[in-house]
């Protein structure tokens, strides 16, 4: 469906509806590099030379980076009214490392709505996120939530 040309209700959902991030995210090895300085700072995450002798053979991207990038990706595609709050995550998976200069794109599904119970003026939507890298390789997969307003009545 590629980006939202309006801002969304949780009515203007529906359950099998895709997103498409528009263009894709590189990220660099500095980017990689001041992530982890501030916020992982793993041998990995900090250079290459570090992470040769690791598990990742090199240095990869935090996983907490490639979920920020993705944030930032879901809110550019799909533009919700008042704003993309979000309401927990029930999975995320790092399938492959991000590597500096891998270019990262999201194919997002709406796969749960509902309508809040305790606040029926907002609807939960359920989405289900593949961030792949430029070889079309499954980098992250996650479900999560958000809530997004009912179309006022009236």
């Amino acid at each position: 469906m590629g980006m939202a040309a309006k801002e969304m209700y949780f009515d203007d959902f529906q359950l099998g509806q895709k997103f498409h991030s528009n263009g894709g995210v590189k990220v660099t090895a500095h980017e990689i590099t001041e992530f982890a300085q501030k916020y992982d700072p793993q041998p990995f995450h900090l250079d290459e030379a570090a992470g040769k002798s690791t598990f990742f053979q090199g240095q990869a991207a935090s996983g907490w980076l490639t979920a920020a990038l993705v944030m930032r990706m879901r809110v550019e595609t799909i533009t919700v009214v008042g704003g993309m709050i979000g309401a927990g995550v029930e999975e995320i998976r790092w399938t492959e490392p991000v590597r500096p200069n891998d270019v990262l794109r999201t194919d997002t599904e709406v796969v749960g709505l509902r309508v809040s119970k305790s606040r029926p003026e907002l609807g939960l939507v359920t989405i289900y996120t593949l961030v792949l890298n430029q070889n079309d390789k499954v980098v992250m997969k996650s479900t999560v939530n958000f809530l997004a307003p009912l179309k006022p009545k009236g």
